[in-house]
C-alpha cells in the first residue's frame, strides 16, 4: 500500500459526540478525520464529504485541541462518567498515532476523571499503551476489541491493506486478558462470498478460544451512499467474478435476509463448538454500578 498521506491539524468544537441512542455507550471520541487502514468497505467514508476532494484513506484530520476539550467535558459537574466508545469512526491507532501520541494523553484523562471506556482497533499499536489501559481497567470498566475480518493474508491485504496482520491483533487479545479489560472479537463486517466461509470461521474462533476473549460480536456488512459505491469498484477490480452475486445480495444497504439466516446458523453453531460467548454487555454489566 502507498502510505503517502497528509496529516492536517483542524480545530474541534467538542472533544465527545452524544450519540442518539445508547448501544450501549452514549458518547463517542474520534481523535482522527480519516483512516489509512483502507479498510474497503469502511461505513465512515460519508465523513469526509465535506472536506471537498480530500482523500478519506490518505487526507488525515487531527483535531488538535482534543485533549484541552475532553479534559474540560470530563471536569464539568454534569459529567456522570458514562462509557466512551473510543475509534467509532475512524481508528485511534492508525498509523498516525504512532508521532502523535495522543491516545497516552487520553487515557491519562480518563483515569484521572476514572471514565469508562470501550476502544476498537485493527492496530497492535494500542500495546504501547499498555499500562495505561491496564491501570485504567483497575478503576473502571474498559473493552479492548479487536475488529478482525479474515485469517486470510492475502484478502487482508486487499481489503484492509493498512492494518495489522490478524495474527497480530490476536497477540492484542490475548496481552490484555491479562488486565481487567474484558476483551472481544469483533467479526465485523462479514463479507459474501471473501469472508464468510466456515473455514475463516473456524481459523478466527480457534483463535478466539486460544484468546479467552470474554465474547464474540459478528455483523454483516452494509453498503450506503459513498461506501457503497467505493466497494463495488473495489470488487469490480479484484473480485469482478462476485460483482453480479454482491449486486444481487445487496440490493438494499443490508444483506438480504436468506444469506443472513444461513450465515448467521454457521456462525452461531462454530460459536457454541467452541464455547465463546455472544454477550458484549455481560462484563459491562459486572464492571459498572447499577
Amino acid at each position: 500500500m502507498d502510505r503517502t498521506k497528509t496529516v492536517e491539524p483542524i480545530t474541534a468544537q467538542s472533544a465527545l459526540n452524544k450519540l442518539k441512542r445508547k448501544i450501549p455507550y452514549g458518547w463517542d471520541l474520534n481523535i482522527y478525520r480519516g483512516c489509512e487502514h483502507a479498510c474497503q468497505y469502511c461505513y465512515a467514508m460519508y465523513s469526509h464529504k465535506h472536506l471537498g476532494d480530500k482523500n478519506f484513506f490518505q487526507d488525515i484530520c487531527v483535531k488538535e485541541n482534543i485533549v484541552e476539550l475532553l479534559e474540560k467535558e470530563l471536569s464539568a459537574d454534569s459529567w456522570q462518567r458514562e462509557v466512551i466508545n473510543i475509534g467509532g469512526v475512524t481508528d485511534s491507532y492508525q498509523p498516525a498515532e504512532q508521532d502523535l501520541k495522543l491516545m497516552p494523553q487520553i487515557l491519562k484523562l480518563l483515569i484521572k476523571y476514572k471514565t469508562p471506556a470501550i476502544i476498537s482497533t485493527k492496530s497492535n499499536l494500542v500495546l504501547r499503551d499498555y499500562d495505561l489501559i491496564d491501570e485504567l481497567s483497575r478503576i473502571t470498566y474498559v473493552n479492548i476489541a479487536a475488529t478482525i475480518t479474515t485469517m486470510d493474508g492475502a484478502i487482508r491485504e486487499k481489503v484492509e491493506p493498512g492494518s495489522a496482520t490478524s495474527i497480530q491483533r490476536f497477540e492484542v487479545l490475548k496481552t490484555f486478558r491479562k488486565t481487567n479489560a474484558s476483551t472481544g472479537l469483533h467479526v465485523m463486517p462479514i463479507i459474501p462470498r471473501i469472508t464468510d466461509n466456515e473455514s475463516n470461521f473456524t481459523q478466527m474462533f480457534e483463535a478466539a478460544k486460544t484468546s479467552n476473549v470474554h465474547y464474540v460480536l459478528p455483523g454483516t456488512l452494509y453498503l450506503r451512499g459513498s461506501t457503497r459505491k467505493h466497494f463495488f469498484a473495489f470488487i469490480e477490480r479484484e473480485f469482478p467474478h462476485l460483482t453480479a452475486e454482491l449486486s444481487t445480495i445487496y440490493k438494499t444497504g443490508g444483506a438480504d435476509k436468506a444469506y443472513k439466516t444461513k450465515l448467521y446458523e454457521m456462525v452461531n453453531r462454530l460459536r457454541t463448538k467452541y464455547n465463546l460467548s455472544s454477550s458484549y454487555m455481560a462484563p459491562m454489566k459486572e464492571k459498572l454500578p447499577k
